[in-house]
């Protein structure tokens, strides 16, 4: 198998259509309008412009413009917009896909991740009601110590010191050590 075809395969694979469904699903619910029927999840979302009246709906002129006619470099354009958009809103710039991801078809599951990294900021809104996606992210968990916790962690020594009850590593040796042999 050529490697092209075996990055292909790898990538389709880390694709969960459930996943996708959910994301759909959602984003039919917070526009209100369901997905065109015989279009692909991926060719609706294509162009951008359902990604820009979704995160208009969660944060008003997020994307004052939308293309909707003008060739490929505008669609591209929206894909653009949208993924500055959801930076602004708080979505890590980690989950956020790259254009061809969704432009090209080549990585939908980055882009079902995005989605669902958007339905997870949503958490951290509180004007947003719903509906989610996703798990409720970790809140902080802040902890407090006492000086006398503090000072009782300090007398232990760690693994990582070097040594383990006195059992070091200097001078273990597994197998024969290299030889450098000259030709005289």
């Amino acid at each position: 198998m050529s490697l092209e075809r075996a990055v292909k395969a790898k990538i389709a694979a880390k694709r969960n259509p459930q996943m996708d469904k959910e994301a759909q699903e959602w984003i039919e619910a917070i526009l209100g309008e369901k997905f065109p029927g015989g279009v692909e999840y991926e060719d609706h979302l294509k162009d951008g412009q359902v990604l820009c009246k979704l995160i208009n709906i969660l944060s008003p002129n997020a994307v004052p413009k939308i293309n909707s006619s003008g060739g490929q470099f505008k669609m591209m354009e929206n894909i653009n917009n949208f993924q500055k958009a959801l930076k602004a809103y708080g979505v890590p710039d980690l989950d956020v896909f790259q254009t061809v991801d969704l432009w090209e078809k080549k990585d939908i599951a980055q882009v079902t991740n995005t989605i669902f990294a958007l339905g997870r900021a949503c958490y951290k809104h509180p004007e947003f009601t719903g509906p989610y996606l996703g798990p409720k992210p970790a809140d902080e968990c802040k902890r407090e110590f006492t000086e006398e916790q503090l000072k009782a962690g300090q007398t232990i020594i760690g693994l990582q010191a070097g040594q383990n009850k006195g059992a070091t590593q200097a001078g273990q040796n597994l197998g024969a050590s290299r030889k450098i042999l000259l030709n005289k």
